[in-house]
């Protein structure tokens, strides 16, 4: 989708085949000495590989900047989600974490998977002296995001918040509204919206064969996520049959603004259902993989608690790499 142009992007960065950046600028159209610039640096987010996985852009250092200059940089940048942050002193953002408010073209999201897992990455990268743990202030609340280093870069995971099971869905209507057969549906998994901060619908095909040949008609689809009435954001697609016995499942998310290579909030919600309904056991760190039917392949790793009946401690991790950094104009 195209959206208005409101801001002029400059110093644009290149990648060698080495990975590394190279700098480069606009010949022409300089800007006037009142104009203000903004850093940011773009991300591939739930891979090790640069131009796979879930693209991301990062506002390093969005104070100045309105609501209005943020959604239309969101829309500028075109991506599922831009995220802006909000430096404070160096003891606030220790005990409070770093403010981050995420952007989609649409307008401001309470949480996203991908944003927080690269916004992390991007601070820690920043400053190599923070800890192995960096804490993010967003407006579903405080997500800490742990990291390690091993051989493929520095991997990730964020704890999100402690998942609420909302209403299960009726197969035939689900199969009726996504444009699939009722028996494509897995028989031994129920349809439901799960929250860990973003409520998705999580719904189990029964076979790669359906999750690849989904069309959805995104009227009906939005028409019916809003008569559920339990917020659910979109449906997320998930699969058992893999083909490749190292992948738990296969996903997809796809809405009206395009299909979205890795949805690390849905990955949440879907690690929380797959412990509860027994797909994979407490503590066991499987692996999601999405992006295929995008090219824009990518992995997410989940884990989760679960004491008694009590799903929590939703854990979703992946690597991410930076493939470009430049200034906004404004």
């Amino acid at each position: 989708m195209n959206f208005s142009r409101r801001a002029i992007i400059r110093g644009m960065a290149a990648s060698t085949a080495s990975g590394t950046l190279i700098k480069y600028a606009a010949a022409s159209d300089t800007p006037t000495a009142a104009a203000r610039r903004f850093a940011y640096v773009q991300m591939d987010v739930f891979t090790s590989q640069r131009l796979e996985g879930n693209q991301l852009v990062v506002f390093t250092d969005a104070r100045g900047l309105s609501d209005a200059d943020m959604l239309a940089l969101a829309r500028e940048t075109n991506l599922q989600e831009t995220t802006f942050v909000f430096p404070r002193d160096a003891a606030t953002d220790r005990r409070e974490g770093v403010k981050v408010r995420i952007f989609y073209p649409a307008g401001e999201l309470p949480f996203a998977g991908h944003p927080t897992l690269g916004t992390a990455n991007v601070l820690r990268m920043q400053d190599p002296s923070r800890p192995s743990s960096v804490l993010l202030d967003l407006k579903a609340g405080k997500v800490p995001v742990a990291f390690r280093d091993d051989a493929q870069g520095a991997f990730g995971e964020m704890t999100q918040l402690d998942p609420v099971f909302g209403k299960t869905h009726d197969r035939t209507q689900v199969a009726q509204v996504i444009g699939l057969h009722p028996e494509d549906l897995d028989p031994d998994l129920p349809i439901q919206t799960v929250s860990t901060g973003l409520g998705f619908v999580v719904v189990p095909l029964r076979t790669l064969k359906a999750l690849q040949s989904l069309h959805p008609d995104f009227d009906k689809n939005d028409a019916y996520l809003r008569a559920a009435g339990d917020n659910a954001l979109d449906f997320h697609y998930v699969t058992r049959d893999t083909g490749d016995s190292k992948v738990c499942l296969r996903a997809r998310n796809i809405d009206r603004f395009g299909e979205d290579p890795a949805t690390g909030s849905a990955s949440g919600c879907t690690a929380a259902w797959m412990v509860k309904y027994g797909v994979i056991k407490p503590e066991e760190l499987a692996l999601i993989r999405q992006g295929i039917e995008a090219n824009r392949p990518s992995e997410i790793f989940v884990r989760t608690s679960k004491e008694g009946e009590r799903v929590h401690s939703v854990r979703v991790g992946g690597y991410a790499v930076k493939v470009m950094e430049g200034v906004a104009i404004l």
